[in-house]
Order: C-alpha cells, then structure tokens, then sequence
C-alpha cells in the first residue's frame, strides 16, 4: 500500500517543480534517449578529422629543427584521414572509430609536443617524421631482419610444440614415459629458457641451433604439460567405447585423445608462443648476429633510437600476427567453441 502513495508524492513534487527545473530534467531525459543513437552515427565521421588535424599540425606549424619527411608525414595522415573518411561513408568504421579518433589525436599530440616544441630530449624522444624516415631509408634491413626472426621462431617453436604434443600424449597414456620423463621435466622445465643461454653457446657450436634448441625448450614445456592434463582428463568411457568397437592404441591416441585434449593443448601452444617471443629477442641480442634482437642492439650501440622503436613496432606487429593466425586456426579446429576468448 504505501508504494502508490510514494509515487503519488514523486509526481506530486514534479509538478510543484520550477519550470527551469523541468525544462533541465526533459533535456536531461531526452539527452540519454538520444545519445546512444546519435553516437555511432557520429564518432565515424570524427576519424578522418581526426587524422586532417594531424595533416595540418605537420603541414603548416614549422618544425623546431631540421627533421626529416614532414612533407611526406603530412601527405599519409591526409590519406589516412581520407581513408576513414571512405570507410565511414561506406558505413565500416562504426566499432573502430573510438580508436581510430584516439590514434590521429595522438600523433597530433606527439608532432606538437616534439616535433613542434620540442619538449622531450632527444634522441632519446624521436618524432613521427624519424620513424617515418626509418621505414623509408631502412626498411631492407628491417625486412631481413624480420625475415630471420621468422625463421629462427618458425623452427624452434614449431620443433618445440610438436615434441611437447608428443611428449604430453606419452605423459599422459603411459606409465612408464611417466616414469622416465617427468622427474627431467620438472627439473629441467621450469628453468627461464634464457638462464640457460651461456650453457647452450657452450655445449653447442652454431648459435643459431643454440637459440633454436632454447625456443623449442621455451614452446615444448608449457605445451607438454597442457597436453598431459588434457589427455589425463579425458573420460576413460571414451576409450572403452572405442575399444569395444575394435579401435587399437593408435586410434584412441589420435580420434580420442587428441580431439578431446585439443582446448588444454592450444593453451599450451598459446603459453609457448609467448614464452619464445621473450627467449627470442634474448637470444638474437646476445647470440645471433641477426634479427630484430640483434637490430634493436645495434640501434641502441649507435644511438638510433629511432631504429629502435621502429624495430619494436615490426616485433609487436609481427607477435600480433602470429598470435592472430593462431587463434584462426584454434577457432578453426574448435569450432564448437563458439564463445571461447577472442582476439
């Protein structure tokens, strides 16, 4: 009983209110009704602004000092403004536009900062024209660089998770391969891949394999014990329904094991993946005379910064992209998942 008389009191105060007070509270109501409409209409076509703010900053406010390729910078953020501009036409920016609005303003805040007044010290701060100079002056070397990061990820890692698989399937099916590799597991696995770099140079003459033993030790322990527990909990009904059907060993091993251990196992094969990229540029500064690893050492030894922040953006780029095609390609064998973690 008393909740229809509270309301009768709310309205009754409502409209005992100032008409200043309630021109504010329907502005306030239309306001909240209106704004999540208007929004994604709106922030698409603040991107490209965004970005011609930018263009201009360079363009027309002179540098501080001689830098290079201002002319050029200006010219890719105008086409970089146009672009989302398009894109916002065609109505393909909606979820991205919030970023592409904080990016523009960003290098816009970064050229009038340095560039323009010059209030970080340099070298240690370069500007968007000396990255920019870098990727036009440099970018043979960045490329093979890239190239024999690669490379030398592509073998260990990839070495690594194949023997982790298999030896997480033996791990998990046998007793006996229990026996014999979990102790060397569990004194050997939990050691930092990069503690054990001075004793790999030693006991192995290329330090090429040297690195590529390490990244396959940084990618086959976590895999290996993700796929132990994932075969280890698969429901033992399973393996004897199969049996009943006249499935042999190799059989339970590859249609029931496996298929079932997958999720543990790309787990594991996520966990290896970033444990590599840190061995990595590890190795590549202190062992490989080539690499990203060994480019950003170099860039540091002579003080080229620049060089050394364009090399952090091709290695973020470059993990970003292979993280990327390996959640394809766990969304393409877990299909079932349909709302596992994306990326």
């Amino acid at each position: 009983m008393s909740r229809p008389h509270s309301t009768s009191l709310g309205l009754g105060a409502a409209d005992h209110a100032s008409p200043g007070d309630q021109a504010t509270a329907r502005r306030h109501v239309l306001s909240r009704a209106l704004l999540p409409r208007v929004l994604p209409w709106v922030l698409p076509w603040a991107a490209g602004p965004a970005w011609f703010v930018a263009a201009l900053a360079t363009w027309r406010w002179p540098d501080a000092d001689d830098f290079p390729d201002t002319n050029q910078l200006a010219a890719l953020f105008l086409a970089i403004g146009l672009a989302l501009t398009a894109a916002a036409a065609l109505r393909r920016l909606s979820a991205r536009a919030p970023w592409a609005i904080a990016l523009g303003l960003g290098f816009a805040a970064w050229e009038i900062v340095q560039a323009k007044l010059l209030w970080l010290p340099r070298p240690f701060f370069g500007t968007p024209q000396d990255l920019l100079d870098v990727f036009l002056t440099d970018w043979k070397r960045l490329g093979d660089s890239l190239l024999h990061s690669l490379g030398l990820l592509a073998v260990g890692y990839g070495a690594g998770s194949a023997l982790g698989i298999a030896t997480g399937v033996g791990l998990g099916r046998s007793p006996r391969v229990r026996y014999w590799v979990q102790p060397v597991i569990r004194l050997i696995g939990p050691l930092p891949p990069v503690a054990l770099l001075p004793l790999a140079f030693v006991l192995i003459p290329s330090s090429r394999l040297a690195s590529e033993a390490l990244l396959a030790l940084a990618a086959g322990f976590p895999t290996a014990i993700l796929t132990w527990s994932g075969v280890a909990a698969v429901d033992p009904a399973y393996y004897d329904v199969a049996r009943t059907m006249g499935a042999r060993n190799r059989f339970l091993v590859l249609r029931v094991a496996l298929p079932a251990a997958m999720p543990q196992i790309f787990v594991g094969l996520f966990m290896g993946l970033g444990v590599s990229f840190a061995t990595l540029v590890v190795a590549e500064m202190l062992g490989v005379k080539s690499g990203l690893g060994f480019y950003m050492q170099w860039a540091q030894g002579w003080a080229a910064y620049p060089n050394m922040y364009a090399a952090l953006l091709v290695m973020s780029l470059m993990c970003t992209g292979l993280v990327t095609l390996l959640f394809k390609l766990r969304d393409r064998v877990l299909s079932w998942q349909k709302d596992g973690l994306k990326w």
